[in-house]
């Protein structure tokens, strides 16, 4: 992959410079523009007209974002000037793709620097330069089956026996079941844990297989918002256009009719996520079904009721809530450090 190569912004003055903004200029600018300024970026990059800061923009990992113009600076090359080095600072730190969420109506000044339109929703348009999805789907492509196939998504932090009972219950409709395990390592259980539980606790399913959902859902760069864990208008556009890019980018290549999610009475984000998946599939042509959350103990099992077990010091009674696979591993040495870190997360709260 190779980053674009805009000819040198002008502006009124002349040639625009760039350079490294001092982080209260770009805050100024951003907000000013009534964008939201975030401190978690690994590079700044902006363009001066003089010593004014004209346009700035930003790159964490391999999303960019932050990037703002004035009115007075936009068109020519001044995006352009902002992308490549953001692009190149991407390369360097070893992605192999870049994405970026813009307005529909600027994906085509994207498009016009080697970017491609991913999937769009609402205010939003999803956008990646690089060859990341082609590769994806490269290094899956033995895994793929003739349908009707279907999926269920899941982070698994850890895998409890609610997830097997949405996968057992999902499998029995579909002739194989893809389990994607998000890969996004933003959770207490590491992805390598998170994947291999769910890997051993659905080895009796012969029709299912589990592979990671790469950048190409619930990821940071798809849908940072569920993270966050917060509910506004931008995190209700991230996830449309994150199960847009699911129904357009995944679906089809694995054959993929219907997507299944376990019904959610607790945490808001995913019950507003699994409300979503029922308005946005059906139009893309996947169907959606919830499948009813099992209980123990008059509760309903969830990682959350796992992990304030496991706050609270015990490991009485989770074989109630999680397969033998899980057990054993939080009973396991290799448990004791990401025990130890979710309880100094609670005491950090």
């Amino acid at each position: 992959m190779t980053a674009p190569e805009p000819d040198v912004p002008q502006g009124p003055s002349g040639p625009l410079l760039l350079d490294r903004p001092a982080p209260a200029a770009a805050r100024g600018l951003i907000e000013g523009q009534g964008l939201r300024f975030e401190t978690d970026f690994d590079e700044l990059v902006g363009l001066f007209d003089q010593d004014r800061l004209v346009a700035c923009g930003a790159r964490a990992g391999y999303v960019l974002k932050m990037l703002v113009i004035l009115p007075g600076y936009q068109g020519g090359d001044s995006l352009g000037a902002l992308v490549t080095p953001l692009v190149q600072s991407a390369l360097g730190a070893g992605h192999d793709t870049v994405f970026v969420f813009t307005t529909p109506g600027n994906a085509p000044s994207f498009q016009a620097l080697n970017f491609r339109l991913l999937a769009a929703h609402g205010q939003a348009a999803l956008l990646e330069h690089g060859p990341g999805l082609e590769t994806y789907l490269a290094e899956h492509a033995g895994l793929v089956t003739p349908g009707p196939n279907g999926a269920v998504v899941v982070n698994g932090n850890p895998f409890t026996l609610g997830h097997l009972h949405l996968v057992e219950s999902a499998a029995r409709q579909v002739r194989r079941l893809y389990l994607f395990v998000v890969r996004e390592d933003r959770s207490v259980f590491p992805f390598p844990v998170r994947l291999g539980l769910a890997q051993e606790a659905t080895a009796h399913l012969a029709n299912v297989t589990v592979l990671d959902t790469s950048r190409y859902a619930v990821s940071a760069g798809t849908f940072p918002s569920y993270f966050m864990k917060r509910l506004d208008e931008a995190a209700a556009t991230q996830m449309g256009v994150d199960l847009v890019l699911f129904a357009r980018c995944l679906a089809p290549p694995f054959h993929i009719v219907r997507r299944f999610a376990g019904q959610e009475p607790l945490d808001p984000t995913t019950a507003a996520y699994n409300r979503m998946m029922g308005e946005v599939l059906p139009g893309c042509g996947v169907a959606w079904t919830e499948v009813p959350r099992v209980q123990a103990d008059g509760a309903p099992i969830s990682a959350t009721r796992v992990r304030a077990a496991l706050r609270a010091g015990t490991l009485d009674g989770l074989e109630a809530l999680v397969p033998p696979a899980t057990l054993a591993y939080l009973r396991s040495p290799q448990a004791a450090a990401v025990i130890e870190n979710l309880r100094a997360r609670m005491e950090g709260a």
